[in-house]
């Protein structure tokens, strides 16, 4: 590629990140020497994958206040993990993070990135993003913000992620002779603040040589890629009440909402409704949950029994007491916290024997 050297390019990124970065918890005050804990770097730059800063910042502190070490948080069980993760999202970027200290704390740290990549969950942007940072090693991180931020300086055509590892060869001496980790954050940084989907060019100060800003091309390099349009659901989000016992979904070892509690939730469609005041339910008003891929039109229930049925596999009674130290999704917090509050008599709802029907056990 016929790029300007990136060393020449990028300098000016170093002075202005000097000025203008912002205090965040697990940066190093010293950017020149390698980072004090590297663990921190590897706690943040998990927590960051798809998450806001201002989001992360407590999160983080909590955190560290209750795993501050690769070690500490290796010995923790899976519930506490997962408790601590609670309302970040993407839960299994705790598992990830847990079993990433599991190995350091056995072996030590990788001694390069091919090392630090083979951690779990990890990935080709994080390995680097920590080798850079936590270690100085020229280890060019590319993550939506970078490719963003170069995709404009150097008015790439297309999808600059098809130019991956073009970009990371270019980067490259820009580390080597500004420092690896002052260059990453100064590009994360520019990407965050200033760079945005929406640029301010007029605080940016790679704005003079900035192959998008010059032709008048912003708004649309790099483009925006089209996104799926998520499927919708109607649900009844259900909390089975019998002598101070619940029933809750145990948590699954894999997908998406893996190590987390829930609520049985049963498509609306599927349960025949029964006639208005009809069983002692109790309803609140419902919400809209959005996912990625998925968006559900959530109706909570609370389905008072007189004892517990024999639930179906994967489901469990547990202590009403117990119920706040069990991690839980969001959605799943939500009906968490509305048991503290009056409910009232349904309009619309499936009879009860059918609710118990698709949570018990068949030969129940």
């Amino acid at each position: 590629m016929s790029w300007p050297a990136s060393a020449y390019l990028l300098a000016p990124l170093s002075p202005w990140f000097d000025r203008v970065r912002r205090v965040l918890p697990w940066r190093a005050a010293d950017l020149d020497r390698p980072h004090p804990d590297p663990y921190a770097v590897l706690v943040s730059e998990l927590m960051l994958q798809q998450t806001q800063v201002a989001t992360v910042v407590p999160y983080f502190d909590r955190w560290m206040a209750r795993f501050p070490t690769a070690r500490a948080l290796a010995e923790a069980d899976e519930d506490s993990v997962h408790k601590a993760w609670e309302g970040l999202g993407y839960y299994r970027r705790a598992r990830f993070l847990r079993a990433s200290a599991a190995a350091v704390a056995e072996r030590g740290w990788p001694a390069d990135l091919e090392g630090l990549g083979a951690l779990p969950g990890l990935g080709t942007y994080t390995a680097a993003a920590v080798g850079a940072i936590a270690f100085q090693w020229p280890t060019p991180a590319l993550d939506g913000n970078a490719f963003r931020v170069l995709a404009r300086l150097l008015a790439l055509e297309g999808d600059p992620k098809a130019q991956a590892n073009a970009l990371r060869a270019w980067l490259a001496p820009a580390l080597e002779a500004h420092g690896p980790s002052r260059i990453t954050q100064a590009i994360m940084e520019l990407g965050a603040t200033v760079c945005a989907p929406t640029p301010s060019c007029g605080a940016c100060p790679l704005a003079a040589p900035c192959g998008a800003r010059r032709a008048g091309r912003t708004g649309e390099i790099p483009p925006t890629a089209a996104r799926a349009k998520p499927k919708a659901a109607s649900l009844w989000l259900v909390a089975f009440q019998a002598q101070d016992q619940v029933l809750l979904v145990a948590p699954a070892a894999k997908g998406l909402l893996a190590g987390l509690w829930r609520w049985p939730a049963l498509e609306a469609d599927a349960l025949p409704s029964r006639p208005p005041g009809s069983d002692a339910l109790l309803a609140w008003p419902g919400w809209t949950q959005v996912y990625t891929h998925r968006r559900e039109a959530v109706s909570p229930l609370l389905v008072p029994l007189p004892a517990p049925f024999p639930p179906a596999p994967g489901h469990r009674w547990v202590p009403l007491g117990d119920l706040a130290d069990l991690p839980l999704g969001k959605r799943d917090q939500r009906l968490r916290d509305l048991l503290a509050r009056p409910g009232q008599p349904p309009l619309e709802a499936p009879a009860v024997e059918a609710l118990v029907r698709a949570c018990a056990a068949p030969s129940a």
